[in-house]
């Protein structure tokens, strides 16, 4: 039987964080029944000090609930397009979330191909990449600040099964610019639903959120 994260998980350092959501599980009630996926792909992101952070120019209202407290969702819009959705960690009133990349299903792979019908029948693209595992978890505006260590809430963090170190790679964060060179993200070896890396470009419009 599994159970909720511990809310002290993640109240640590945004990298501590990030590598103990490895293995955890999201379950979310969807208009077309349960989706539980294991979290395979996570990016770790700081506040003040991380030029590639959302709260790096400081707090704002888009940008609240990632100063706190822990166990929140961030959920924010991109390219205007996709939903792509974060845990907040560390303690409240410092700013840090982890991003939540890609997951493999472990629920009903039926449920799961109706809400994500241009997988095509390939299990590893329902949840690859942040914007496809939003979709495939239903998680929208709506969902920005929904706490997930709540058993009443509609989408849930899961302890799932430790992932051992040896099975544990990081790298630099897929598509970033600024601070590309920190290897921030951290993933599960071997899991095919894990991002191909992808190299940030600076951009000179503004940023996209």
């Amino acid at each position: 039987m599994t159970s909720l994260l511990p809310a002290a998980a993640l109240r640590d350092d945004v990298l501590a964080a990030a590598r103990r959501l490895l293995g955890c599980e999201l379950v979310a009630e969807t208009p077309d029944g349960e989706v539980r996926v294991r979290v395979v792909e996570v990016e770790a992101y700081r506040g003040a000090d991380d030029p590639a952070s959302h709260c790096y120019r400081g707090r704002t209202p888009r940008n609240a609930v990632m100063w706190g407290p822990a166990g929140h969702l961030y959920v924010y819009f991109v390219y205007g397009m996709h939903f792509c959705a974060n845990v907040v960690c560390l303690t409240e009133g410092v700013a840090g979330a982890v991003l939540l990349r890609a997951g493999e299903v472990l629920s009903d792979p039926g449920v799961a191909h109706v809400r994500r019908p241009t997988a095509r029948g390939r299990d590893a693209e329902l949840a690859r990449g942040p914007a496809r595992l939003c979709t495939l978890l239903g998680l929208g505006r709506e969902h920005d600040g929904v706490d997930v260590l709540d058993p009443a809430s509609p989408v849930r963090l899961e302890t799932g099964d430790p992932v051992p170190d040896a099975d544990v790679r990081t790298g630099p964060r897929v598509g970033v610019a600024a601070g590309q060179q920190r290897p921030w993200r951290f993933w599960v070896a071997g899991s095919p639903a894990v991002t191909p890396y992808k190299a940030g470009r600076a951009r000179t419009d503004g940023p996209d959120w």
